[in-house]
C-alpha cells in the first residue's frame, strides 16, 4: 500500500471550469465505515476480508496501528480496481508500542480504546495539530474502566488492562461522538460488557454512533440503545466479510461542482438506504434549489441559474460544513449553518478557518456560537488556506471552479481521505471538455455562473 502520508505540501492553482460540469465521478470507500470495519475485524473471532475499503492516509494509519497491536493484515488480497484486505486477529492485543495517529480522529480515539485492552503501555502520538483534537471525554471513560492514562490529549499513554465492573461509564461526548463509538467497539471484549452514558452538551454526529451500533449488530453483538445510554453485552465478535460503501461525504465537492457551474454530476453506487451522514447531501442540494435524483445509476445533482440561500442544521453531518459554506458563498442570498460548534475541534477550527478564507475571497461571514452565516458577495482570487484539512481543500477547489485565481496552499492534505482527489477533479473537468468538443452541433457549451 502506498504511503500517502508522504504526499508533499504543494500549492495548487484550482482549475476553473470552462463549461458547465458534466461528469460521472466514482468516489472511494467510506472512511468511517472502513476504519470501524478494520477495528471489528481485528477484534473478531476469526479471519475476515474487507473489500472496497478506503485507501488513504487515515486507513493506512489504522492498519499500521492494528498491526502494531498484533493483527495480521494482508493489503494485497484484492485487485487495483477493488482493493481488499485480509485481516487475521491476534489471540490477544499486545501493547508496549508507540503508535502514530496522524491527524485522524478515528485512529486516535478508537486505538486509545483498544490500548486499554492490552497489558502494556501504548503511547499515542500524531501530527503537530493532533494535540488540539479533543480526547478528554474518552480518556476519562477509559480511566473509569480502570486503565491508567497519562495525558489529556495527544501525545498520551494508556496502560490496561481494564477491570471487570458493572458500573456505567459516564462521559461528556459533546466534543466528539467518536468517544462513544470507541467505547462501544471494545465493549464486547470487556468481562461485563459496558454501559455508556453521555452527560453534557449536545451530542454531535449521532448517525456515526448508529453506524457503530449497526456494524456491531452485523457482527453478532447485542447493543441496547436508550437515548443517551448504550449497553453492549459481552461476547465474541463474529468474523464477517464486509464490503464498504462509497464515501458520501467525499462526494460533496463533486456534487457541489454541478451546483455552482449549472452542470450535472452523478455519483454511482449511491446506496438507496445508508447510515452515512453524507446522505444528507441529497436534501442539502434540494434546499439550494438544485435538481436531484436518486436511482439505479446513482445520485445526480443538476445546478440551476441561481442558488438559494439555505438554513441548515449540520449537527449530524458536520464534516459537510466547508463545502456547504463554499456553495453558500455563491448563492444569491444569505445562508445560516447551525449545529456545528464542535467543528472548532476538528482538523482545525473549521469555523474560524472558513471565516478567514471566505472573507479573503470577498465574502462576508459571521461566526456563530454553533456555526456560521455566509453572506454572498462578488468574489475574487486569493490564496486559500487549507490548514492541513482535507475538507477545507475541497471547499477551495469548489470555489476555484468559478472564481479566477484561487490558489490552495496545500492540495496534499487531501491524501487524508482521498489521495486521488486532484486526479479525480482534473478528470471531471477534462471529461466535461471532451464531451463538449465531441458534440456534433459544435456548440461551445453552456455559460457558467461568473
Amino acid at each position: 500500500m502506498a504511503d500517502s502520508a508522504t504526499t508533499p505540501t504543494t500549492d495548487w492553482s484550482a482549475p476553473q471550469a470552462p463549461y458547465s460540469v458534466d461528469a460521472v465521478v466514482t468516489v472511494p470507500g467510506s472512511k468511517s465505515e472502513t476504519n470501524r470495519a478494520l477495528v471489528l475485524a481485528a477484534l473478531s473471532d476469526g479471519p475476515s476480508t474487507i473489500t472496497g475499503g478506503l485507501v488513504a492516509r487515515d486507513s493506512e494509519l489504522m492498519i499500521s496501528a492494528l498491526r502494531s497491536l498484533g493483527a495480521k493484515i494482508d493489503t494485497d488480497a484484492g485487485t487495483p480496481d477493488e482493493p481488499a484486505w485480509r485481516i487475521t486477529p491476534p489471540a490477544r492485543l499486545s501493547g508496549g508500542v508507540t503508535i502514530d495517529c496522524g491527524l485522524a480522529g478515528t485512529v486516535m480515539r478508537f486505538v486509545a480504546a483498544l490500548a486499554a485492552l492490552t497489558a502494556d503501555p501504548v503511547k499515542l502520538t500524531g501530527d503537530p495539530h493532533a494535540s488540539q483534537r479533543p480526547m478528554q471525554g474518552l480518556l476519562d471513560g477509559l480511566g473509569q474502566l480502570g486503565a491508567t492514562v497519562e495525558g489529556d490529549a495527544l501525545p498520551c499513554t494508556i496502560t490496561g488492562p481494564v477491570r471487570a465492573s458493572d458500573e456505567p461509564v459516564v462521559i461528556d461526548s459533546s466534543a466528539s461522538s467518536q468517544f462513544v463509538s470507541a467505547l462501544l467497539l471494545i465493549g464486547p471484549h470487556l468481562p461485563d460488557g459496558i454501559e455508556i452514558r453521555h452527560e453534557g452538551g449536545t451530542l454531535p454526529s449521532r448517525p456515526h454512533i448508529l453506524m457503530t451500533v449497526q456494524m456491531l449488530n452485523d457482527h453478532g453483538v447485542r447493543v441496547d440503545v436508550d437515548g443517551d445510554r448504550w449497553v453492549v453485552h459481552p461476547g465474541p465478535i463474529a468474523a464477517l466479510d464486509v464490503h464498504v460503501e462509497p464515501d458520501l461525504s467525499n462526494a460533496a465537492p463533486f456534487l457541489a461542482a454541478a451546483a455552482v457551474t449549472m452542470g450535472t454530476v452523478t455519483i454511482p453506487h449511491w446506496p438507496m438506504q445508508t447510515l452515512q451522514p453524507g446522505d444528507q447531501l441529497r436534501h442539502i442540494f434540494d434546499q439550494f434549489g438544485c435538481e436531484t435524483a436518486l436511482d439505479d445509476s446513482g445520485f445526480t445533482v443538476t445546478g440551476v441559474t441561481e442558488l438559494d440561500g439555505i438554513e441548515v442544521d449540520l449537527s449530524d453531518a458536520s464534516e459537510l460544513t466547508p463545502v456547504v459554506a463554499a456553495v453558500a458563498a455563491l448563492a444569491q442570498n444569505t445562508s445560516h449553518i447551525h449545529g456545528v460548534g464542535h467543528i472548532r475541534g476538528h482538523e482545525t477550527d473549521r469555523i474560524a478557518a472558513l471565516d478567514t478564507e471566505l472573507t479573503g475571497l470577498g465574502a462576508k461571514v459571521d461566526q456563530l456560537d454553533d456555526g456560521l452565516s455566509v453572506h454572498p458577495a462578488m468574489l475574487h482570487g486569493n490564496t486559500f488556506g487549507t490548514y492541513a484539512d482535507h475538507r477545507m481543500a475541497h471547499a477551495g477547489a469548489v470555489l476555484g471552479l468559478v472564481v479566477h485565481d484561487v490558489v490552495l496552499d496545500d492540495i496534499g492534505c487531501t491524501s487524508k481521505t482521498m489521495p486521488e482527489f486532484p486526479a479525480l477533479w482534473a478528470k471531471m473537468i477534462s471529461d466535461t471538455v471532451a464531451a463538449v468538443e465531441a458534440a456534433a452541433d459544435g456548440e461551445d457549451g453552456d455559460a457558467i455562473r461568473s
